[in-house]
């Protein structure tokens, strides 16, 4: 008998009301993504590209990516003829995803508020767009156009006048990004794009090299951009450290197996440690979704890639008692995407607190939600979703408050302040406000 693909592991018995989160996780870890390892690395990348300019950018391309871009910055006729070029049924799905998107993040701008707190007193909130935001789209294994409509559209509804696009140097599109790529960025009517990948991208936002600086680094990457990111917080606002993709599945017995071995071995494409995890209540299930993964796995075309992944430490089937045990599983893993496949799998759904987007039933697929369901895939990883939201409109706006008081009003709490003041040792504070009624 064959051995099965994806390990099991049984906590019905094991978990209680009370197991803490670590000791769930514990159960199912995810693949080791040491980013301080890389941070060595990474720093002599960024002070190699804040020292040697532009010439280090290209010198950079042809040792990581193979190839020397003519220019750093692409010819805007070049993303032009790409749009032209492309495929007429790739570009419609484009279109139509670009217009589920929009809808969906343009019902995320928040809107000014003025808060009367007492008569002449009052706290104006405004959102403010970030000025200039620099967009990395990676190019290793996949290529991403999905991951420009994801940056891109939130940031263009959010307000920001001022937006660039990096996606690595292709040597068979001589030293260009990807033509898909650039495409897509010309739909969207971005025309400042950068043959520039990995780390050395995000210290070219950073520091302004070779290109205006940029204030803000959103977009996923592997390694090495998740370093740079850490490296230069604070130099440049980051949206976060993406990590290797998950999906976790919580089912019962009315799951249809071969639906959940297709959503599996979706995610488990993207990379050899990406995290694949189903929690059932059914065992039945477990076995058939076994089965249906060997036979899936066989015919698919990234086998290799796919398997290593399903079978890695980070992958796994986890049979629960029952449907709340499994909220529990899964809310303690936190994972980017959560599936549910349950027969009251809307009901369920709702019990799901820690996940960057759920997917509710057997035609909600996670494979949606990358492309064309509307909703955004820059997603929180590595259990960062216990915490943290998915990239929206909301990332590239910062909240500032106005406060205005007339004399009277201030008069009405000044005895509040100066209280506070003092008892939090802070004479000075209060004396500012005393300042304006002594004289």
């Amino acid at each position: 008998m064959n051995s099965p693909l994806i390990r099991e592991i049984d906590v019905s018995s094991i978990l209680t009301s009370a197991s803490t989160r670590d000791e769930i996780r514990a159960l199912v870890p995810r693949a080791n993504l040491d980013v301080a390892s890389a941070m060595s690395d990474v720093q002599k990348i960024i002070d190699q590209v804040r020292t040697g300019g532009v010439s280090a950018l290209v010198e950079l391309g042809e040792r990581f990516d193979g190839v020397a871009p003519k220019s750093i910055r692409v010819n805007p006729e070049k993303i032009k003829k790409s749009l032209e070029d492309l495929e007429i049924q790739v570009r419609d799905a484009l279109i139509q995803s670009i217009e589920r998107i929009r809808k969906v993040h343009q019902e995320q701008l928040r809107q000014e508020k003025i808060v009367q707190v007492i008569p002449g007193g009052n706290v104006h909130e405004r959102w403010i767009p970030v000025d200039r935001v620099g967009l990395y789209v990676p190019g290793g294994r996949a290529v991403y156009p999905s991951s420009v409509m994801m940056n891109v559209i939130p940031a263009q509804i959010a307000g920001v006048k001022s937006l660039a696009v990096a996606s690595p140097p292709q040597k068979e599109f001589g030293g260009l990004p990807h033509p898909n790529i650039l495409a897509t960025c010309a739909l969207l009517g971005i025309d400042e794009v950068y043959a520039v990948g990995g780390a050395q991208a995000v210290a070219m936002f950073a520091y302004g090299i070779g290109c205006e600086a940029v204030d803000m680094v959103t977009g996923p990457g592997n390694i090495y951009v998740a370093a740079a990111k850490r490296a230069l917080r604070g130099v440049i606002g980051i949206d976060s450290e993406a990590g290797p993709t998950e999906i976790i599945i919580l089912a019962d017995d009315s799951a249809n197996p071969d639906y959940v071995a297709a959503d599996l071995i979706s995610q488990a494409e993207h990379d050899t440690i990406a995290a694949a995890v189903l929690v059932t209540t059914s065992k039945t299930l477990a076995a058939s979704v076994q089965e249906r993964v060997k036979v899936r796995v066989s015919q698919t075309k990234h086998r290799e890639r796919i398997a290593a992944a399903l079978s890695g430490i980070q992958s796994a089937i986890v049979i629960v008692r029952d449907i709340d045990q499994g909220v529990q599983v899964v809310n303690a893993y936190a994972g980017e995407h959560v599936q549910i496949h349950t027969a009251d799998a809307a009901s369920d759904a709702m019990k799901i607190r820690n996940g960057g987007a759920i997917f509710i039933g057997s035609y909600a697929p996670v494979s949606l939600g990358d492309y064309s369901a509307g909703s955004n895939h820059v997603l929180p990883t590595g259990g960062c979703a216990c915490h943290s939201s998915g990239l929206s409109v909301q990332t590239f706006l910062k909240g500032l408050h106005y406060v205005n008081y007339s004399e009277r009003a201030l008069a009405e709490v000044a005895d509040v302040v100066i209280t506070l003041a003092n008892a939090e040792d802070l004479p000075a504070h209060g004396e500012a406000i005393k300042a304006r009624f002594n004289s």
